[in-house]
């Protein structure tokens, strides 16, 4: 006889997770609790004790600027132990954000999480270092879909190395749609005047917030016309007064409810989508953004040995199937594509039709250091 209870709510499962990852709980209590505990150390076991991963004399501090919902925080514990060195997480909502935060020097990060479109910035603003892929060994130029891999290397290079790769579509809670099916980004900005008034969020991320304001036009996502971001502005101005907020960590106000429409990515969706089934992901049929994700190592780090440590454990094919499993990204290593199950892999959040991907379009360097797109979403986010 035994008085522990093998299942444990999804519901449950989340507030659990939300307590550890505040900190209000113990990593033993989390892994006790949800019955994670068993299925950790066999993973453990798999892996074998202190792998590549696992170098000496890294110091006992690496800091990571990333972005919301975007690691297993059991496997930055995993690597605290193999290691020694402490994960210092920093969440950032916009490329901006982090391009500002380089800039401004001291930013005392080790490894930072830049989207494709950003590289060459930081690379013209030599912030950001050419990698020494001798101290990444799991990285394997070879595994990785080109696709999403090749904006890592500038003029012959390697700056950054492929972390994962999505979409920018809207999360809807069609508990509250109706009958009126959702498939566009004219639904998404036309019903936020409607019904979905008071209830709506959208990025604190000028690149998407402006991007998908510009498809209710038809114009493209990187667009940097005077006369189309003119258009999307006033379109912007019409639904601030509808909007419930502008963030771009939106699952905290999806979940309970009080938001029942967000502009999302592929993980979040994933993520809201499994655990609350009423929330679909829609990707706009007029195009928008599909994008890929990198590590990147800036020029000043302070812990530098430790920051390379980082990556090549997260780049582990082991380790980052765990990470896919957690965020809900679909990721460009082949390696991990093998490990994963076939429910993950066939996912339409994850992976969708031919006919919706075809219209999306990568982000274009010019958005990053546009001044009008920047002072379009100034005054945006201060009407």
């Amino acid at each position: 006889m035994t008085d522990r209870d093998d299942h444990i709510s999804r519901q449950r499962f989340m507030e659990e997770l939300r307590r550890y990852r505040k900190g209000s709980v113990s990593r033993r209590h989390f892994l006790g609790v949800t019955g994670l505990g068993l299925a950790t150390v066999a993973l453990g076991q798999g892996l074998g004790p202190r792998r590549a991963w696992a170098q000496e004399g890294i110091g006992d501090r690496v800091a990571i600027a990333t972005w919301p919902n975007y690691h297993d925080p059991a496997d930055f514990d995993a690597f605290t132990q193999a290691t020694g060195a402490y994960v210092d997480v920093s969440v950032f909502g916009s490329n901006e954000e982090m391009l500002a935060k380089l800039q401004a020097g001291g930013s005392g990060w080790d490894v930072f999480v830049p989207t494709n479109y950003t590289i060459t910035t930081y690379v013209s603003e030599d912030i950001i270092e050419p990698l020494d892929l001798a101290k990444i060994p799991n990285y394997d130029p070879a595994s990785f879909d080109p696709r999403f891999a090749e904006a890592g290397t500038v003029d012959g290079k390697v700056y950054a190395v492929s972390k994962n790769w999505g979409t920018t579509g809207y999360a809807v809670n069609t508990t509250h749609a109706g009958d009126r099916q959702m498939t566009t980004w004219k639904d998404f900005w036309d019903r936020t005047k409607e019904d979905f008034s008071g209830r709506t969020m959208v990025h604190d991320y000028q690149l998407t917030t402006i991007g998908n304001a510009l498809k209710y036009f038809g114009y493209s996502f990187n667009s940097v016309d005077p006369k189309e971001l003119a258009d999307a502005e006033k379109l912007l101005l019409e639904v601030k007064p509808h909007l419930f907020a502008i963030s771009s960590d939106y699952q905290p106000s999806m979940r309970p409810g009080d938001a029942w429409m967000s502009m999302c990515w592929t993980g979040d969706a994933s993520q809201l989508h499994r655990d609350i089934p009423e929330i679909a992901y829609v990707l706009g049929r007029e195009g928008g953004e599909i994008w890929s994700d990198f590590y990147a190592v800036p020029k000043d780090a302070p812990h530098r040995e430790a920051g390379y440590a980082l990556i090549n454990f997260l780049l582990d094919p082991q380790v980052n199937a765990r990470e896919a499993l957690f965020h809900g990204y679909p990721v460009a290593d082949k390696r991990v594509n093998a490990l994963l199950p076939p429910e993950v892999l066939n996912d339409p959040i994850l992976y969708p039709a031919a006919e919706l991907l075809a219209p999306l379009e990568f982000g274009a360097a010019v958005t990053l250091t546009d001044p009008n797109r920047a002072e379009l979403m100034a005054r945006f986010k201060s009407a």
